[in-house]
């Protein structure tokens, strides 16, 4: 069993940024990915931006540019961090942990980008 714990949320200026971490603990097998989405009320959850055990990194079309994912091994940690931000980033972002094992969720963190 793999467990999320998110951090990082808030709310920010246009323009601003801000950087979410995810850890992971527990069982975390050496090939997985671990990702970030995003969800707005009433919409679909939608893809951020993903990054392989190997470092492999894959972003929606709407963020390139502007967010950035990382990854700390020795911590077991993912990083977003999120430059440029502008009204429509505004959602609820999840990390998620994807092995052969199946996927697990984080309990989601706000994001919220208004002046």
């Amino acid at each position: 069993q793999v467990q999320l714990v998110e951090s990082g949320g808030g709310l920010v200026q246009p323009g601003g940024s801000l950087r979410l971490s995810c850890a992971a603990s527990g069982s975390i097998f050496p090939i997985h990915v671990m990702g970030w989405y995003r969800q707005d009320p009433g919409k679909q959850r939608e893809m951020v931006a993903t990054i392989t055990s190997i470092g492999t990194t894959n972003y929606a079309e709407s963020v390139k540019g502007r967010f950035t994912i990382s990854r700390d091994n020795a911590k077991n940690t993912v990083y977003l961090q999120m430059n440029t931000l502008n009204p429509e980033d505004t959602a609820t972002y999840y990390c998620n942990y994807r092995s052969a094992n199946g996927y697990v969720w984080g309990q989601g963190t706000q994001v919220t980008v208004s002046s």
